[in-house]
C-alpha cells in the first residue's frame, strides 16, 4: 500500500499536539514520544479502512498499544530496560491504561453542552454536594439533579460513539 502523504500529513496535524501530550506523560524521554506518535499515526494510517468510531480515540488506544510493545522489547534486553529505569509493566500498563481514560473523558467531556459538563465537573471533579454545586454555579438544586442526569446520559452516548468500552 503506497503512503498516502497528505492523510498522514493530516492525521499528525489534527492530532499530534494531543498525542504527543499523551505519550509524553507516559514517558519522559522525548525521542521515544516522538517514535511512538510516528509510529501510532502509521499503523492508524495502515488500518484506516477498518476504523470505527472516534478516530481520536482510535489513536490514543494505538498509542498506548505501541507504548506496552515498546515497553516489552526494552524488557527482553535487560540492560536498556535498566537504562530507561522502566517500571514494573503491570504498573507500567495502569498508568497508561489510566492517562488514556483522562484523555478519553476528557475529549468527552468537551463534546458535552457547557451546562452540562459544569455540573458534572462541580459534583464528580469537584466534589461538590447537588447544594454547594448549585450555589456555585447559580442555580437551583433541580436543575442541578435534572442536568447531571442528562449529562451523564449524553456523556455515555459520546463514549459509546468514541468507542470506549464500560
Amino acid at each position: 500500500m503506497p503512503l498516502d502523504e497528505d492523510v498522514v500529513a493530516a492525521i499528525y496535524r489534527d492530532h499530534g499536539t494531543a498525542l504527543r501530550r499523551f505519550v509524553l506523560s507516559c514517558t519522559p524521554d522525548a525521542h521515544l514520544a516522538e517514535d511512538v506518535v510516528q509510529e501510532t499515526i502509521l499503523r492508524v494510517w495502515q488500518h484506516a479502512p477498518q476504523i470505527t468510531g472516534s478516530l481520536r480515540s482510535y489513536l490514543f488506544r494505538t498509542a498506548r498499544n505501541v507504548i506496552i510493545d515498546n515497553y516489552r522489547k526494552a524488557q527482553r534486553r535487560p540492560a536498556e530496560a535498566a537504562e530507561r529505569d522502566m517500571a514494573d509493566p503491570e504498573e507500567a500498563t495502569e498508568r497508561v491504561d489510566e492517562l488514556l481514560n483522562r484523555v478519553l473523558m476528557e475529549e468527552a467531556l468537551l463534546r458535552l453542552s457547557t451546562e452540562h459538563r459544569e455540573v458534572l465537573v462541580a459534583l464528580h471533579y469537584e466534589r461538590f454536594t447537588v447544594t454547594e454545586a448549585a450555589l456555585r454555579l447559580n442555580i437551583p438544586s433541580g436543575t442541578v439533579k435534572s442536568r447531571a442526569f442528562y449529562a451523564v446520559r449524553a456523556l455515555r452516548t459520546i463514549l459509546d460513539e468514541m468507542g470506549v468500552q464500560r
